[in-house]
């Protein structure tokens, strides 16, 4: 039986790393409470799958509360971390006009896991945090099928003109990684599959765009494999306009440094992360050019300030906000989860120093290209593309989810897309 003298454990953040704490830590050993502004975590690799209706949305996240798990949650920012007294100051995070919302109080712990994650970087582009979607949380996938086809109905009205609805179904994607050619793909298989049939009379005039400040898009994989990816969704009907810098965007234009304006009905922003406020007053050892993150020992120990290899004993970071110093790890799911489990089966031996060191195990980068083929690299038995790389991609949807009820509910998705279509028109 758990007992009240449990140290309290406390993780800031419901990402992959505050879901698998709260999926595998024992709660025999450990009070655990995780502190977020959402009761849920996105499975991110599932948004844009769900988005085009490949599955529902729900089974795109999972809750921090559900039954028989013995974790407290409390909704809430972290607004600061006081590392002598081990102490957190929070704000409930409501809505804005909600009474609730922003009221402080302070939570103890005994030992800290830090991993709020990131938040997506504008580069303080003017005009980008009022017009441009982003794809972070299910409620963003939400909100992109919605604005979707709502604009498909604007473009279909008698009173529309040719014109403005070629606006309204220009797709406008900035950041052509993984996540941006994702979505790419998954839109432009949509538009194959579905749009043609619901929306015959203007499905034609959709076009998808990704705009990349690079010379080419997919820049983590080689050249064989960007290419490959480039040549194949241009013959899907895909633009690719890459050494872009994006100026300033309106609410129905993007403006490109030295281009004319380019209208557009739907601007998604998946142009890399910057950090969360938590992150800039934090009294630890922090990385200083690019994306900042807090620095870590092997072990994920936080480090202190200054040039010691001094450290927080009782105190982890881990995610994307987090790195272990002189390592420059990839900000991905993958690297979350390695460190996650690496800390659980520490902790859960009621250990918090070990001598094996974190070490990462390579992982395969895969991303989805569109048309039932992908490219993949890093693999034991080298890289590959085409349809055995989507196979290889597609399977991933079991790989990230993590609970029976998700598993079961992308396979009868999956089956009754086969049999009836996607159901896209309700969210």
């Amino acid at each position: 039986m758990a007992h009240d003298d449990r140290p309290r454990l406390v993780v800031i953040g419901s990402g992959w790393v505050g879901l698998y704490i709260a999926q595998y830590i024992n709660t025999e050993l450990y009070k655990v409470s995780i502190i977020s502004p959402r009761r849920t975590s996105a499975y991110t690799p599932l948004l844009a799958s769900a988005a085009c209706g490949l599955f529902p949305f729900s089974c795109a996240e999972e809750s921090l509360r559900t039954k028989g798990r013995r974790c407290d949650f409390i909704k809430a920012y972290v607004a600061s971390i006081d590392f002598e007294q081990k102490q957190l100051r929070c704000e409930a995070a409501f809505d804005d006009n909600d009474a609730f919302s922003g009221r402080a109080f302070d939570v103890g712990y005994d030992i800290l896991i830090i991993s709020p994650g990131c938040k997506t970087n504008t580069f303080k582009t003017p005009g980008v945090a009022e017009h441009a979607l982003f794809m972070k949380h299910v409620s963003d996938a939400m909100t992109l099928r919605k604005k979707l086809f709502d604009n498909f109905e604007k473009a279909s009205l008698p009173c529309t003109t040719v014109e403005e609805a070629k606006a309204l179904l220009h797709v406008a994607i900035v950041g052509g990684g993984p996540t941006g050619v994702e979505i790419t793909a998954e839109l432009s298989d949509l538009a194959e599959k579905e749009l043609k049939e619901l929306y015959p009379s203007v499905a034609s005039l959709l076009r998808i765009t990704i705009f990349d400040v690079a010379p080419n898009i997919l820049g983590t994989y080689d050249q064989k494999l960007y290419e490959y990816a480039t040549e194949r969704m241009i013959q899907h009907g895909v633009d690719i306009a890459t050494d872009c810098v994006i100026s300033k965007v309106d609410d129905t234009e993007l403006h490109v440094k030295g281009k004319d304006p380019v209208p557009y009905g739907l601007l998604l922003w998946v142009a890399g992360n910057t950090a969360v406020s938590l992150l800039h007053d934090l009294n630890a050892k922090k990385s200083e050019k690019g994306l900042v993150r807090i620095y870590t020992d092997s072990h994920l120990r936080v480090k202190k300030p200054g040039s010691t290899d001094d450290v927080y004993t009782d105190v982890f970071a881990l995610g994307d906000a987090a790195d272990i110093e002189g390592q420059s790890l990839p900000t991905t799911a993958e690297v979350a989860v390695q460190k996650a489990k690496y800390l659980v089966q520490r902790l859960n031996k009621g250990a918090i120093t070990q001598p094996a060191p974190f070490k990462l195990k390579s992982g395969r980068l895969v991303t989805y290209i569109g048309g039932h083929e992908g490219i993949v690299q890093g693999s034991p038995i080298g890289q590959w593309s085409g349809r055995e790389a989507w196979i290889s991609w597609r399977s991933g949807s079991f790989t990230w989810t993590r609970t029976w009820r998700n598993w079961i509910g992308i396979i009868l998705a999956w089956v009754m897309n086969a049999l009836f279509g996607r159901d896209v028109m309700r969210l």
